[in-house]
């Protein structure tokens, strides 16, 4: 029987009551559905991985306790961009505090903050758009086409990048996915900093549009997996909220509804961590309960919402579920 770590113990000592007791409650119905035979969807909003969350998903991955990922393009790229470039950011810890003069000094000094944390511009964004310029321009001239993390997977895969590295390689979880050429899906790819480059380059005619693939087809791709692995079941862990959890859950309802498919399975477990207030017209702050007038899950799906900090709980529900 596996031993459950100091980490671990701790939770199961003193989370006992409220959003702690909920914590330890969705870490437990995770595992189970792992034991189970049941697949896992994580999915990644904000800037998790600025916040360096590839610290335990990347072993997450590694153990195969997530079958896929959906994240936002932000997400995709900034977890590459500390790869690279981790001793050159800035942390500022009176961020609240800040003027709109010290924030202009900053964008001055190339310095893009997400709250306390500072994105080196040159020495992580610049240095990735160069390697994705090469390899779309592979693609363009060959005229192949691949979605926004395959772009990922084959710089990373090349080693050309290893040279660069400034955190443990097995702090990356994109690597680590790379390695296990784990799905992920990038709704709205679009929206960020690489996508801003390759539009860039488009509009001066470099590229294609088309040499990297959307949106449609990451929901056509994610049908197909859906349908091939929901034999026993496929959960839902959500990590706050917007297109990287609204995005893929809608798969189900699509496949039902739309292409009036049978034998399909709604999810099988929901957990969402969230600090979005429940309200009204939120989806973000919308209960569990709500989805299930859309088809997304059924009644007797476990269902749990944790209204914490992500970048807090996360992480322990990740070192719960590795007996950390």
């Amino acid at each position: 029987m596996k031993q459950n770590g100091p980490i671990t113990e701790f939770m199961l000592r003193h989370y006992k009551h409220f959003n702690a007791a909920t914590l330890v409650d969705a870490a437990k119905a995770y595992d189970d559905q792992l034991k189970t035979g049941h697949k896992m969807m994580i999915t990644l909003a904000g800037a998790m991985s600025t916040a360096e969350l590839g610290k335990s998903l990347a072993e997450m991955i590694r153990q195969d306790k997530v079958q896929i990922i959906t994240c936002t393009g932000a997400n995709l790229e900034e977890d590459v961009f500390n790869l690279v470039a981790h001793d050159f950011y800035k942390r500022v810890p009176n961020y609240r505090d800040l003027s709109p003069n010290e924030e202009k000094d900053l964008l001055d000094h190339h310095f893009n903050r997400v709250t306390d944390t500072c994105i080196p511009e040159e020495e992580a964004m610049r240095r990735i758009e160069d390697h994705l310029v090469n390899r779309w321009g592979k693609a363009d001239s060959e005229g192949k086409r691949f979605f926004p993390h395959e772009f990922f997977y084959q710089i990373l895969l090349s080693g050309e990048l290893e040279k660069d590295y400034l955190i443990p390689k097995e702090d990356s979880w994109l690597l680590a996915a790379a390695e296990k050429n784990l799905p992920i899906i990038v709704p709205g790819w679009e929206d960020s900093t690489c996508g801003n480059f390759f539009a860039s380059h488009c509009i001066r005619e470099e590229f294609k549009t088309s040499t990297v693939k959307g949106g449609i087809e990451y929901m056509m791709f994610l049908a197909k997996w859906y349908q091939e692995n929901s034999g026993e079941g496929v959960g839902f862990f959500q990590i706050g909220g917007g297109i990287s959890g609204d995005f893929p859950i809608c798969v189900v309802p699509m496949l039902h509804q739309d292409l009036q498919l049978e034998n399909i399975p709604m999810w099988s477990y929901f957990c969402q961590i969230s600090d979005s207030t429940t309200s009204y017209g939120s989806y973000s702050g919308a209960v569990p309960n709500e989805k299930i007038t859309w088809g997304k899950l059924a009644t007797d799906t476990p269902k749990f919402i944790i209204e914490s900090d992500a970048t807090i709980v996360a992480p322990l529900i990740f070192a719960y579920l590795l007996g950390w």
